[in-house]
């Protein structure tokens, strides 16, 4: 299966200046489940913002400028490079926008984390046409700053 992972907030925003402009307790912890024991991909950025290789699960960072290696980490130069790579195991892309544009046309499922807040950055989710997905509202967080797990499984 191919997938994405992403947190947004109400206006789209996934980063500011290359990191993640929000710091909410536990808002992570979907990300962990689903792609431990997986394969993340993840575009330059995307890896140089976390520094290191995940822990237990394959991580592939697609680059042309530079070259990662680690233990479960490689360096592909496209998307289709990435996929290719990992197998028969789950895929989730993880960001960058780019990757992002260019994966939602081929994803089977995108989770997303929504995050109820407009938050100041510069770099957005892309748009998709929802009307190809159906939605379902898995779980609300109420904190601080509240959210919701969804996941958008592409309609046949």
């Amino acid at each position: 299966m191919i997938a994405l992972i992403v947190a947004y907030s109400q206006n789209r925003i996934i980063g500011n200046q290359g990191i993640i402009p929000w710091k909410i307790k536990g808002e992570q912890k979907r990300f962990k489940e689903l792609t431990t024991g997986n394969v993340v991909v993840m575009g330059r950025r995307s890896y140089e913002e976390i520094g290191k290789p995940l822990p237990n699960r394959m991580t592939i960072v697609v680059s042309r400028t530079r070259k990662f290696e680690g233990e479960n980490c490689y360096t592909v130069s496209s998307l289709k490079d990435a996929i290719e790579l990992a197998g028969e195991k789950d895929v989730y892309i993880s960001g960058g926008a780019k990757l992002y544009e260019e994966a939602i046309p081929i994803v089977k499922k995108m989770y997303v984390t929504e995050i109820e807040k407009v938050i100041d950055g510069d770099t957005y989710f892309p748009d998709f046409d929802e009307n190809s997905f159906i939605k379902e509202i898995n779980e609300r967080i109420e904190t601080d700053i509240s959210y919701s797990y969804v996941t958008y499984t592409r309609k046949s």
